[in-house]
């Protein structure tokens, strides 16, 4: 079946987005030496149950380049340095493919880092995720670096990583950039003929057997288990006793699988933007669709404050028109200057709509393509904001491998899926929980699909952390549409209650609390990671 945007990945929310955002649209109109104080590997025992080369590495830290295309498609020059000259090195770890033949196979993993204040005592790696499944670290760490920088200046040293199946981690590949922008407009809208489902299920046939062929040998080992596997290899040649971890989004639910999985080695801990633990397709669907109308409420009632909304001056009005907006690309997608001649397509614009829903700050560029929809009949804007989310170059035409690696994590997590039958039997609830995003996100429950070369889980998610060394802080945003603050309540229950996941709340809007810049936010975080002073559960932001 036709399967739209996924809607748990992030782009870690306000700060970068926002500046993403203002460079897409002005663009439309050494190596180094070891601190004294880091401890390698091999001075201590081998990692058990890997043989010595993998245990006993050591990693070969050198400046880096500028991003690749497959992790940002849109970097030109290497990452900037931080506060005092602070550069980013990076190296390559490597991991067995399959930890059951540890060994057989290895791939090597990206990893980025920027070290600790020289004038502060080291407190070891604080390890990033920034979610996904499927996003790049080593981009996305250095975008935001400032914003972490007190961490850095506090005695850490900012690590992040491509995940295995990601970027420069042997990133999934199976549909060429080419193939990617032709399925989209041959097929832009949902398939309600027999003629758009024969093309959507030739679609999905051509790009099973494209990601078999390129990448089959990958498709079983990108578990969301393997990736906290390699974040314990990680914790290990990095020198440090204990993980400490700062994830966000699908972050979150890599972090507490690794809590699961090495309870005893889990040091200070924090999960931002936190997902909800039901693997089940129709709560996790029915979450989101009332998530991202909950944030598009909140935008139009912000907007229609605003002297030119375009969609008027009532919130119940302009949700209505939004969705009349979506309705009409079905049959009549909108013309726009892209170079690759690709019109506004529904589900496009599906993708620019929901981009902007992330942080507060992307709000007025979703007025701006909504007013150029209404004034100019054209959709350059929102075409523009798709790329973004689908991190695609607009004017390469070159895509990261985010999307396809999206697909292989969470079909080696959660194989197989419903029914086109059994989706559509949804679809009135979703409607229900979003007039606006439901008619299209019912469609997502389509999962895997029988002929996904991934059959069974591996390693069935278990986010059980009661044994963990230390509690692991979580922090939920009162209006995050893509991981609403209810997950991130079901979430501390799966994970052991208040007493192991305390829950810290920010009366805020966007994906992610910590990026917000609140001040009592960063205060709780900060205290928890640099002093081991962790909040008390159910603490709100301001408070």
């Amino acid at each position: 079946m036709r399967h739209l945007p996924a809607q748990r990945r992030t782009h870690i929310s306000r700060a970068v987005t926002a500046a993403a955002l203002l460079a897409l649209t002005a663009a439309c109109t050494s190596g180094s030496s070891e601190r004294p104080e880091e401890r390698a590997p091999e001075s201590g025992a081998p990692y058990e149950g890997l043989p010595d080369e993998l245990g006993r590495q050591t990693l070969d830290w050198n400046s880096c380049p500028a991003a690749s295309p497959s992790q940002d498609p849109m970097a030109t020059a290497p990452p900037d340095e931080l506060a005092e000259g602070a550069g980013w090195e990076c190296a390559d770890l490597e991991v067995p493919l399959d930890y059951g033949r540890p060994e057989g196979d290895t791939i090597e993993l990206a990893l980025i880092r920027a070290r600790a204040g020289d004038d502060t005592e080291r407190l070891g790696s604080l390890v990033f995720n920034f979610g996904g499944p499927g996003g790049s670290g080593v981009a996305t760490l250095p975008a935001a670096g400032e914003s972490f920088d007190s961490l850095r200046e506090g005695g850490y040293d900012l690590v992040s990583f491509d995940p295995r199946g990601v970027g420069e981690s042997e990133g999934i590949v199976c549909l060429s950039d080419e193939e990617r922008d032709a399925a989209s407009q041959e097929l832009g809208s949902l398939p309600d003929t027999e003629e758009e489902r024969e093309i959507a299920e030739r679609q999905e046939r051509e790009f099973i057997a494209a990601c078999e062929e390129n990448s089959g040998h990958l498709l079983p080992h990108v578990s969301t288990a393997n990736a906290a596997r390699d974040l314990d290899l990680m914790r290990h040649v990095l020198g440090d006793d204990a993980l400490s971890y700062f994830g966000v989004s699908y972050g979150t639910q890599l972090g507490a699988t690794y809590a699961n999985l090495f309870p005893d080695r889990v040091g200070r801990t924090v999960l931002d933007a936190v997902v909800d633990p039901d693997d089940d397709p129709v709560h996790q669907g029915l979450l989101n669709a009332m998530g991202f109308q909950r944030a598009l409420d909140h935008y139009l009632e912000d907007c229609v404050r605003q002297s030119d909304c375009p969609a008027g001056d009532d919130p119940a009005a302009g949700s209505l028109w939004i969705s009349d907006l979506l309705a009409g690309l079905e049959d009549a997608p909108l013309p726009t200057t892209d170079a690759s001649g690709r019109d506004l397509t529904v589900t496009l614009a599906f993708a620019g709509i929901i981009s902007t829903l992330y942080s507060e700050e992307s709000w007025e560029y979703l007025t701006m393509g909504l007013q150029e929809v209404r004034d100019q009949g054209t959709g350059d804007l929102l075409l523009l904001l798709s790329d973004l989310y689908n991190e695609r170059n607009p004017a390469t035409g070159e895509y990261s491998t985010q999307e396809p690696a999206f697909t292989a994590i969470r079909c080696a997590d959660q194989p197989g899926g419903l029914s086109e039958e059994e989706a559509l039997s949804h679809e009135d609830e979703f409607v229900e929980a979003s007039e606006v995003f439901g008619p299209y996100m019912v469609w997502s429950l389509g999962g895997c699909g029988t002929d996904w070369p991934v059959t069974e889980a591996a390693d069935p998610p278990d986010y059980d952390a009661t044994d963990s060394a230390q509690p692991l802080l979580l922090l939920a945003t009162t209006g995050d549409p893509a991981t609403p603050i209810e997950g991130a309540e079901r979430m501390r229950d799966a994970m052991g209650g208040p007493e192991t996941a305390p829950l810290l709340r920010w009366e805020g809007e966007g994906h992610g609390a910590y990026l917000g810049e609140d001040p009592c936010v960063l205060e709780a975080v900060d205290a928890w990671l640099l002093e081991g002073e962790i909040p008390p559960d159910d603490t709100t932001c301001p408070a």
